[in-house]
């Protein structure tokens, strides 16, 4: 990986762990525009990062949820709908 994949991921990692503590859900969005604003390379990595982090994040969340109900011999859940709407531009 690259310096500008690395540092896009990087902060990436750092503003989806932000998100709740901002409580903004336009957070990514936010700052994929100040990124933007000087490289929109830079923007597409940060971008693809915030993505891929938080479909792996959906993922494992529902793994677990289903590791969960097969313990305690419940039914198992639905898989949650597609990730269309987790980041607008």
């Amino acid at each position: 990986m690259g310096v500008m994949e690395e540092l896009a991921d990087a902060l990436a990692k750092d503003t989806i762990a932000a998100l709740d503590l901002v409580g903004d859900d336009q957070l990514i969005q936010d700052v994929a525009r100040v990124l933007g604003a000087s490289s929109v390379t830079t923007q597409e990595a940060f971008m693809t990062a915030a993505r891929v982090r938080l479909a792996e994040k959906r993922a494992r969340d529902y793994l677990a949820r289903r590791l969960h109900e097969a313990r305690e011999g419940l039914a198992a859940s639905a898989p949650p709908p597609g990730a269309e709407d987790d980041i607008d531009y």
